[in-house]
């Protein structure tokens, strides 16, 4: 299994496609910049399977209607944010003017309480990590060691919570209860920036200092 971080868009939001030896793929996060994105796919010999989202703020979320009618892929969307792929009010793009609303069609499938997902030949875990938003996931792949994170913990950083639906005392105990419970190894792929390790961020990150 590989992963390919594709930073889009003006906020450089990462992109990850997870993908196996038989080429099909998982897209994670298409913040924007939907060509760009088909072209890597289309040149790589791809295969995707689905989107899934870790969160649905405006700039995870850019492209989700582009690649969803091109490659015709479900996609996966928590509870507490089903109304966001559909509302600019609530997904940040007409908060923040970013000179488009971003405004697409509803998900194929809402998650809820589900511990773990399996789409095609990829199985996973899904860790609820609400805090930057109330419907924000990690998805954790075990055998490969590695946990896409989206907006809840960077390298050196944690996400924004002054966000409508934002909490930081809640972003700290999802980071702590769902996160950093991983061995220490496991690789890190964040909604921004590079990527890092569980064990760095418990060293060295100084937003979970004295929690």
């Amino acid at each position: 299994m590989e992963w390919h971080q594709i930073p889009l868009g003006l906020l450089q939001t990462n992109c990850y496609i997870v993908s196996k030896e038989d080429n099909t793929c998982l897209i994670f996060d298409p913040g924007e910049e939907g060509d760009k994105l088909s072209s890597f796919i289309l040149e790589n010999k791809l295969s995707p399977l689905a989107i899934i989202l870790t969160h649905a703020h405006f700039d995870h979320i850019g492209a989700v209607e582009e690649i969803r009618e091109t490659f015709n892929i479900p996609v996966y969307i928590h509870e507490n944010e089903a109304d966001w792929l559909i509302d600019p009010s609530q997904n940040g793009s007409q908060l923040f003017e970013i000179g488009k609303l971003v405004k697409g069609n509803r998900a194929d499938y809402v998650l809820t309480n589900e511990k773990e997902l399996k789409i095609g030949d990829f199985s996973f875990q899904i860790a609820e990590t609400p805090g930057h938003s109330p419907g924000s996931l990690s998805f954790y792949f075990k055998e490969a060691g590695f946990v896409i994170s989206g907006d809840a913990l960077f390298s050196g950083s944690i996400g924004r919570t002054d966000l409508p639906g934002g909490n930081h005392a809640q972003l700290l105990k999802s980071i702590h209860e769902q996160l950093l419970i991983l061995p220490e190894e496991t690789i890190v792929l964040s909604g921004h920036g590079p990527a890092t390790t569980i064990g760095q961020e418990m060293d060295s990150n100084p937003f979970l200092n004295g929690f």
